[in-house]
């Protein structure tokens, strides 16, 4: 079962805009995440190209390409699907490790599961 935590306003979140980052324990590691809007839906994802394992974001919270239709690694070129997090071309092995969201009440919350748990503060 995941805990439901809250992450921003929904408005925080703009169709092929700045990504809102936050902290997660992953693997027993503290890694960034980002969430974006895209097609009106919130996603996110760990910031971790799947190329090369380093944060995607060369500007901070910037990972839409210009069209805001792609993420984009900053440093590798590589390109994946906002919606899905799947590579779809550069240099990339897979997808990007997706974090379930929820919105609701103008708050978007993000869910932990068995491998991703809030930092305790």
């Amino acid at each position: 079962m995941s805990d439901c935590i809250p992450l921003c306003n929904a408005s925080d979140l703009v169709d092929g805009g700045r990504a809102v980052s936050f902290d997660v324990v992953h693997g027993g590691q503290t890694c960034r995440a980002f969430a974006v809007r895209f097609e009106g839906r919130p996603h996110a994802y760990l910031n971790r190209c799947s190329h090369v394992a380093m944060e995607m974001d060369f500007q901070p919270d910037r990972f839409f390409d210009d069209s805001g239709r792609w993420l984009l690694c900053a440093t590798h070129g590589a390109v994946y699907r906002p919606d899905t997090g799947q590579c779809a071309g550069g240099p990339c092995r897979g997808g990007l490790v997706k974090i379930e969201l929820s919105e609701r009440d103008g708050v978007v919350h993000w869910h932990t599961a068995w491998n991703l748990q809030p930092l305790a503060f």
